[in-house]
């Protein structure tokens, strides 16, 4: 089988295509063809070794991914061949609070090998089933980017109708954050640097927009949107570029997920408003397969579609990335593999 590796060392340029034998499911195990994956920004820091640049190599990146069952190992009474699955992100976090090694030893595409593979073998326990409605490029984009909105927004806090969520930018997590938040009746405000991205966002069901280029100090504008009281809840993807400005537009005993770190991780900042207005600040590092299960039935339900920017070929994943990299995107960047 084919696959897609780091190998002689970080890089871009590292990333080939290398020749694998094709594995056999043991016990607890099945073999899932891999038909797409979805990329994340963690596996464009993986490549180029910013993530962690003491992974093993050779690595196979891809934190999610979606296929068919090809066949099962012994003990195995939950798949059959023809079902189709995505894959856990974690594939040792089932539920609730798991411990360190839990999640860091089993994550898919650093420590070890991800998604972007012809063939993998999975526990028969990581595996979740692809919603009737959706397709495997589709699905491959719920394992990390869905199932972090839904922690956001269902697992660490629970979304009531009527209250105000703002999301920060139009990338995976951000998009997915804006459609379940409606989903759970919420009015939703939307912040980009593209007026195009701001249209596309409204015509998905976001209540306000605003573009920080024109309004870089776009907490004030939260704050008129929301006479003066803030939003009860933010979706933080920028880190400590932006913090400051959500600490200054969340509201009294309001909550800011963090959750990425896009505009940079280092800056000093002024901490009294977490105090002085009881701000939860929580970070949230994807979920458990109970997560992926409740988000799939969620969107199921809804006939909700996760959205995609662009599907590459599997050949084309280098390139793929570079995309990603660029941060041009709006919502998931896809790659089918034949």
């Amino acid at each position: 089988m084919k696959s897609f590796e780091i190998g002689a060392g970080f890089g871009l340029d590292n990333l080939k295509l290398a020749d694998r034998a094709d594995p056999t499911p043991g016990h607890g195990e099945v073999l899932v063809r891999m038909r797409a994956a979805s990329l994340n920004f963690r596996d464009y820091l993986t490549v180029i070794g910013q993530y962690n640049p003491r992974y093993k190599l050779p690595l196979v990146p891809g934190s999610d991914g979606a296929g068919e069952v090809v066949s099962v190992g012994p003990g195995v009474d939950e798949w059959k061949p023809g079902d189709r699955v995505m894959s856990c992100f974690a594939l040792d976090w089932i539920s609730g609070i798991p411990g360190l090694k839990q999640v860091r030893n089993s994550s898919l595409g650093g420590p070890i090998d991800g998604t972007l593979t012809e063939q993998r073998v999975f526990p028969s326990r990581s595996l979740v089933a692809i919603p009737d409605a959706l397709s495997f490029e589709e699905a491959a984009t719920l394992p990390c980017a869905g199932v972090t909105a839904w922690s956001a927004l269902a697992t660490e806090t629970q979304i009531l109708p009527g209250q105000v969520v703002v999301v920060l930018g139009t990338g995976g997590v951000s998009i997915f954050a804006l459609q379940f938040a409606k989903m759970m009746g919420a009015t939703v405000i939307v912040t980009s640097s593209s007026n195009e991205k701001l249209e596309k966002a409204r015509a998905l069901g976001a209540d306000h927009i605003i573009n920080y280029r024109d309004k870089p100090q776009w907490a004030k504008e939260v704050r008129k949107i929301t006479s003066m009281e803030g939003a009860d809840h933010i979706i933080e993807v920028g880190g400590a570029g932006t913090l400051e400005e959500s600490l200054k537009a969340v509201k009294f005993f309001g909550h800011i997920s963090l959750i990425g770190i896009l505009a940079g991780n280092a800056k000093d900042l002024n901490l009294l408003p977490i105090l002085m207005q009881n701000v939860r600040m929580q970070g949230v590092l994807v979920g458990s397969r109970n997560a992926l299960e409740q988000s799939a039935r969620a969107i199921d339900a809804h006939k909700m579609k996760p959205i995609i920017d662009r599907t590459f070929s599997f050949v084309e994943t280098v390139s793929a990335i570079r995309y990603l990299a660029e941060g041009k995107h709006f919502g998931k960047v896809c790659i089918s593999i034949p």
